[in-house]
């Protein structure tokens, strides 16, 4: 696991100073504490900081082809790596290093543009052809690593792993995209291929980009998609033995090390799946690492506990007290971005305890999408169904008058909590899963924001984004529908930024098998009742599960990887996120909506309403403004669209 830099000049073959180069690479030094590499030539630079992890002796970048004609930076694993060398030495390249790296270099002489195709990984990287005077960026199939670019106004082209690289530059405008906040406040997150400066982007996963001088930069190329495609030939039975052999195998590949591996164990059903295979797999004691809590509501560490025992782990576990809330300017240096997933507090803790005893560590990370665990899910599909029994010209009228008029509850029983599913019933199934999933729905934001934030804003919404995907997802099915969804946007904006910020934090690697796109093609091909079925969510793995983990374990209510916000912003951080919103940055911007943000505190503050998710959200993105207070513009760009 690493982290890289690039300067690309697409007009002239100005030379980057090694200074300049240098400060990139540094700003995410601890992606790759063991070792760094630069490489400069005419109008390119490329840096390198490296956490050893294959081929520790020879497998320092940039590294080269043969003739130096060809060279890569790169961060992650190619999991193939090992099938495609023979490959590649039949078809006359010569390997001088055992990494995974040097497949990419002859991968690309060999295939070209395809040669991600051949991949089966994790992966971002920078690839520089001298005799074809060709820059290759390329993103894997399920956005696990990171990968951001710049054009710059005198033509240069920067890119990095990170974003805190390209603002190390100190040449990239520093206007921030109202688009992107509008995103950030729906969903928590900005989804790709924004980026909360106007002048910046991510590549989306499964992309690829081909930069030639002379020549205006393109638009990415996509090489992959999941398509659900379900198989009816596809016999339960054998389903269960097939998919836990795919496990198996995906699982295996990310075995590979030549430093100490071990597992994330949080007792939910995906993480003790891994920790069952490893188990098997494994010659030794498997390291697992979980964290505990001091609060039981937030505590699920004795299901860690079962799984550890039943297999033998060396288990190490840490106690987290629930009032950790000291990570918030951590957070906010480490994301770059706006970032309102408060569960990035405990993934940190528990990559700080990994870290310790282990440099590579799998988890379970991706089984909710691909096998159907959200609660939401099954939600959708129950008011799917209702849906389904009205037109939607009479849903919206009917239902859509209901909403308005019934009373917001969320201090009473569930049975009278209608107003959010009358709101629902009048949606088309997109916008209502928008609105299931949002921080702050489409109503709650307009009153969020300032007149001229609207303004800047040009009529544009965040819903557009699930729309802009549902119109290439090519299902009808609403499962299929809404895991193609978060295949999209919330895998890659949250849980895979969550994750690599928060691992690389410690130069730690952490390897996801259930997110192997190769699995990821055949469970979609099975049957949406295999994955949701009568209320249970990931009804074919736990199935298939059933031998190997207690039933406790599989069959427990899902409790997630939570704080406790609403307290915090009742108790210990009362004083604080008064002070912060309404007397910090946020307010000086003029975005926001004074007196709505007062609504909104004092309405949680006084227990009337639990607001603490989008309070969350402001207090991360004030803390935003506050790292870049002295870099970037406390106003919206004038870009609209």
């Amino acid at each position: 696991m690493c982290g890289f830099v690039g300067v690309f000049d697409m007009r002239q073959r100005r030379t980057v100073q090694q200074e300049l180069l240098q400060r990139m690479n540094e700003a995410q030094h601890h992606r790759g504490p063991d070792e760094g590499g630069t490489h400069i030539e005419p109008g390119l630079a490329f840096g390198h900081r490296r956490l050893s992890i294959i081929d520790l002796a020879s497998g320092q970048q940039p590294l080269f082809n043969e003739d130096r004609s060809v060279v890569v930076v790169f961060n992650g694993e190619i999991y193939n790596y090992q099938d495609l060398i023979p490959e590649l030495q039949a078809l006359g390249h010569r390997f001088t290093t055992r990494s995974d790296t040097e497949v990419i270099v002859h991968a690309w002489e060999a295939w070209g543009e395809s040669c991600v195709e051949r991949f089966r990984g994790m992966f971002a990287f920078a690839l520089w052809d001298r005799n074809s005077e060709t820059l290759f960026l390329a993103r894997d199939r399920l956005g696990v690593k990171p990968l951001y670019y710049a054009q710059l106004p005198d033509g240069q082209l920067l890119f990095a792993s990170e974003l805190k690289a390209l603002v190390a530059h100190g040449g990239m405008p520093s206007d921030l995209d109202p688009l992107a906040v509008e995103d950030y406040f729906a969903l928590g997150y900005v989804p790709e291929p924004r980026c909360i400066f106007t002048a910046a982007r991510k590549l989306p996963p499964a992309s690829t980009l081909v930069v030639r001088r002379g020549q205006p930069l393109p638009e990415p190329r996509e090489f992959w998609d999941v398509r659900f495609a379900p198989d009816p030939a596809i016999d339960a039975v054998a389903a269960e033995e097939e998919l836990i052999a795919r496990l198996r195998e995906s699982i295996r590949l990310r075995m590979i090390s030549e430093v100490p591996l071990g597992a994330f164990l949080s007792g939910g059903v995906d993480s003790s799946a891994v920790v069952a295979l490893m188990a098997g797999l494994s010659k030794g004691p498997v390291n697992t690492c979980s964290i505990s809590f001091d609060d039981p509501a937030y505590d699920e560490s004795a299901y860690a506990r079962l799984v550890a025992e039943r297999y033998r782990t060396a288990h190490h576990q840490e106690l987290v007290h629930t009032d950790d809330f000291e990570l918030v300017d951590t957070l906010a240096w480490l994301y770059d971005e706006p970032f309102a997933d408060s569960s990035a507090i405990p993934t940190y803790r528990v990559c700080e305890l990994a870290r310790k005893h282990v440099t590579v560590a799998l988890s379970g990370d991706g089984g909710d999408e691909t096998f159907g665990g959200y609660t939401r899910y099954r939600t959708h599909l129950a008011e799917e169904r209702l849906r389904g029994l009205l037109p939607q010209s009479l849903r919206r009228s009917v239902f859509g008058g209901l909403g308005w008029l019934y009373p917001k509850a969320d201090w009473a029983p569930r049975v009278f909590r209608a107003k959010a599913t009358f709101q629902a019933m009048a949606r088309d199934s997109v916008d209502a899963y928008m609105h299931n999933v949002s921080i702050l729905p489409l109503a709650a934001r307009q009153k969020l924001f300032s007149g001229s934030m609207r303004s800047a804003l040009g009529g544009y919404r965040a819903d557009d984004t699930f729309h802009r995907h549902a119109a290439r997802a090519q299902t009808d099915d609403p499962l299929s529908m809404v895991q193609y969804l978060d295949y999209k946007t919330y895998l890659v904006g949250d849980i895979n930024t969550k994750v690599d910020r928060a691992s690389m934090a410690h130069s730690l690697e952490v390897r996801e098998p259930l997110m192997d796109h190769e699995l990821i093609e055949w469970v979609a091909r099975l049957s949406p009742q295999a994955k949701v079925r009568g209320g249970e969510g990931k009804y074919l793995l736990k199935h298939a599960l059933e031998p190997l983990l207690p039933h406790d374990v599989l069959y427990r209510r899902k409790m997630g990887f939570a704080v406790p916000l609403a307290r915090w912003f009742r108790g210990p951080l009362r004083s604080r996120l008064r002070e912060s919103l309404l007397g910090g940055p946020l307010m000086a911007t003029g975005w926001f909506n004074q007196p709505y943000l007062e609504e909104l505190i004092d309405n949680h503050q006084s227990g009337v309403r639990d607001y603490s998710s989008p309070l969350w959200a402001l207090l991360m993105f004030n803390a935003f403004l506050r790292q870049y207070a002295g870099d970037a513009s406390i106003s919206p760009s004038d870009r609209a669209a």
